[in-house]
């Protein structure tokens, strides 16, 4: 039978691939992907999907479901749709949505008796404002037990986890002052955006091997001879442990007000999204990487251990979830980078739509036909949220 989920896959090769060209050429950027949307809606209405638009409250997301039978697992397949400002399609976001369809649509075709759902989720402005994030908040994702995706990639592969991340932007408010002819009449934000850096740089020796931190000046602080009454900077904390690194926070708060005590000026600190760790789940993973071999995927890597940090995570931060990357661009490119977007519509680039909708669908397949399959998932999430929150 998962032969036959195979070849319905290989049917819908030129329409997805066409559907991947078709993204490629129009990129949009986060919460604007409305020519995206409608092309996977779309399709999924015509498989016979129920699609809801604007889910979430996020206008550019969708949710759409097929029920087969009563109980059973729910198969989550979610995508990203949207394009990097000034780059296009560099992170391969456009082939998401068609390889979602071509698992979506190869699991209703040869559904068979056993009971499932699948949901199918788009989740736009990956890139930019978290849409995963902001559909949490709205209650979305609480309705399927797995949570899988794919992503382009030098090699297939998965990965075991990912970085937590806080971001803050900071203001110093201090006083203008001639520096030359009364320096003393003014109170330099700049100084205490400077010592907020170092104090950072000091940081690192007292941290967790695997926390960074980054930051940079946001807005010019003006001419040499004023002194500056603003300066902005930009921070970015990771740490592979969320708990791990609200205890970075927690000491970084503190060097902010220090700074601005050693300036003598004050501060305004706004928060960004926080991106939870990744709950690993390697049952899961292996799932996955089982089937790219079956499926015969390019270049089979071990999981990457090394990673960023993604809207993804906080997804699988609540519900067992990974990740199927593709192989499509050589060795040791880079996402967001032009060589990445010029393999975007190459041959590897479309068998990888095809490959990955034969994973997901061959995964999502395994955990139908075998309800041990899922228990041992949803089980080893459970026990590894223990040590990893």
């Amino acid at each position: 039978m998962k032969e036959h989920v195979f070849q319905s896959v290989e049917a819908q090769r030129p329409v997805l691939c066409a559907m991947a060209d078709d993204i490629f050429d129009h990129p949009e950027l986060g919460f604007q992907e409305f020519h995206a949307q409608k092309l996977i809606t779309d399709y999924l209405t015509s498989c016979g999907y129920e699609v809801e638009l604007g889910t979430g409250g996020v206008e550019t997301a969708f949710r759409a479901v097929y029920q087969n039978g009563q109980g059973g697992p729910r198969i989550g397949l979610l995508c990203e749709y949207d394009a990097l400002e000034g780059l296009g399609h560099a992170c391969g976001h456009h082939m998401q949505g068609p390889a979602i369809l071509g698992a979506a649509r190869a699991l209703k075709e040869c559904a068979g008796d056993k009971p499932f759902t699948v949901a199918v989720y788009g989740t736009p402005a990956e890139e930019t404002a978290h849409g995963k994030l902001r559909m949490l908040e709205a209650g979305c994702f609480h309705d399927i037990d797995v949570a899988l995706m794919m992503h382009g990639s030098p090699t297939t592969t998965v990965d075991v986890k990912s970085m937590a991340m806080s971001s803050f932007t900071v203001t110093f408010h201090g006083k203008k002052a001639h520096a030359a002819l009364k320096p003393e009449a003014g109170r330099s934000a700049l100084d205490a955006l400077l010592v907020a850096f170092q104090g950072v740089e000091f940081l690192r020796e007292h941290v967790p091997e695997d926390t960074r931190m980054h930051y940079t000046i946001t807005q010019l602080p003006g001419p040499a001879n004023v002194v500056p009454d603003t300066a902005v900077g930009k921070f970015s904390l990771r740490s592979y442990s969320r708990k791990a690194l609200d205890e970075v926070v927690e000491r970084f708060h503190k060097i902010i007000q220090g700074a601005a005590l050693i300036a003598d000026v004050t501060y305004d600190m706004k928060e960004g999204d926080r991106l939870a760790n990744k709950i690993p789940v390697l049952s899961l993973n292996r799932l996955l990487m089982n089937n790219a071999q079956l499926v015969n995927a390019p270049r089979l890597a071990p999981p990457r251990e090394k990673t960023g940090s993604s809207d993804f995570s906080n997804v699988m931060y609540e519900l067992p979830g990974s990740c199927i990357r593709v192989a499509m661009v050589p060795l040791g490119t880079s996402s967001h980078s032009p060589e990445f977007l010029s393999a975007g519509k190459g041959e590897e680039a479309h068998d990888a739509v095809i490959i990955a909708a034969k994973v997901l669908a061959g995964a999502a397949w395994d955990m139908i036909e075998d309800p041990a399959v899922l228990a041992e998932i949803k089980e080893e999430f459970q026990t590894n949220r223990v040590s990893h929150t």
